[in-house]
């Protein structure tokens, strides 16, 4: 009997120190589908991105956008792309863009911005999981009365990373160059810069290896092309974002990627590949789809591959 009991002793014992030390989390891969560029090839790119995610062994897929610029800002677009997304077999979370929204104008070229941005997020940012046929539970910063609206701004976690999207629009975060106070950027610059100090204190306490955080402008700009905090005569848009991430960063002992979809002119030339500097590192999705895998044995944590180079290689 006494034999009995101390088995179950020491088994108690080494599983209480399993569970304080924990063991090494397995590897794991996630897809980013970039944004769509022309309608004419917009939709069939996204659904053959989709068929190749769902025959992958993912985590999740984050889609870049829900429509391209030349797309009208319908609700029948939204829609049918919601259709689209949510047929998928992976979870699937909607990284809002700059053509869903903040490049949206009315017959008389008037920015209609605000109330498309509000109608996408009755549409696609309301429930408590990501759509697709895998459910991935979601925190939504809309869960904060002060910041209600903004349901576009989600995290969820998977092992010892954080996973988030921000609204910032690749044409220049939605600062206006004009008169008068920019109430939406202004408005909405409250809201990320509350939900990135929210991430980093969590992380923090976490402990976390890493946090990735997925956008549609890029937030740390080539330097040869805009300074730290403007652009020629323009505002620059996300020096306060910047500063931030960086601020942040400076005591964070884990990893910083931010996955953008920044397709400006000045941005076509950069890496195929994770872009470091320190531990932040940026890494812009392109088309079709992009695949990041996640391993702690990595001395980045990170690593991004290109599945229809990966596939051809194999078929060599």
């Amino acid at each position: 009997m006494r034999g009995f009991v101390f088995r179950c002793v020491t088994c108690m014992v080494l599983l209480q120190a399993t569970l304080a030390y924990g063991t090494p989390a397995s590897p794991f891969s996630f897809g980013v589908i970039a944004k769509q560029l022309k309608a004419t090839t917009g939709e069939a790119t996204v659904r053959n991105a989709i068929a190749e995610s769902d025959a992958d062994n993912l985590a999740f897929v984050v889609a870049s956008g829900v429509k391209a610029v030349d797309e009208p800002c319908t609700d029948t677009v939204y829609k049918n792309r919601r259709a689209l997304l949510d047929s998928a077999k992976n979870g699937l979370i909607v990284s809002v863009t700059a053509s869903d929204w903040a490049q949206c104008v009315n017959v008389k070229n008037r920015s209609i911005a605000s109330e498309r941005m509000n109608r996408l997020r009755d549409l696609f940012f309301t429930d408590e999981f990501s759509l697709g046929d895998s459910k991935i539970p979601l925190i939504r910063q809309s869960t904060m009365p002060q910041f209600r609206m903004y349901g576009e701004n989600m995290r969820w976690r998977i092992n010892d990373v954080m996973f988030a999207t921000i609204n910032l629009p690749s044409n220049n975060n939605n600062y206006l160059n004009a008169a008068g106070r920019n109430s939406e950027f202004e408005d909405r610059q409250i809201a990320n810069t509350d939900w990135l100090k929210r991430l980093f204190l969590t992380a923090k306490i976490g402990k976390l290896d890493g946090i990735v955080l997925f956008c549609d402008g890029n937030p740390f700009v080539p330097a040869e092309h805009s300074s730290f905090f403007s652009s020629g005569n323009k505002r620059e848009g996300y020096a306060n974002i910047r500063r931030q991430i960086m601020t942040f960063a400076a005591k964070f002992q884990g990893r910083i990627l931010i996955v953008h979809s920044d397709q400006d002119a000045h941005q076509i030339s950069a890496p195929r590949n994770i872009d470091w500097h320190g531990n932040i590192g940026t890494f812009r999705a392109d088309t079709p789809w992009r695949k990041i895998s996640v391993d702690a044995a990595l001395p980045q944590l990170f690593s991004a591959t290109n599945p229809a180079l990966s596939a051809q290689t194999a078929h060599r």
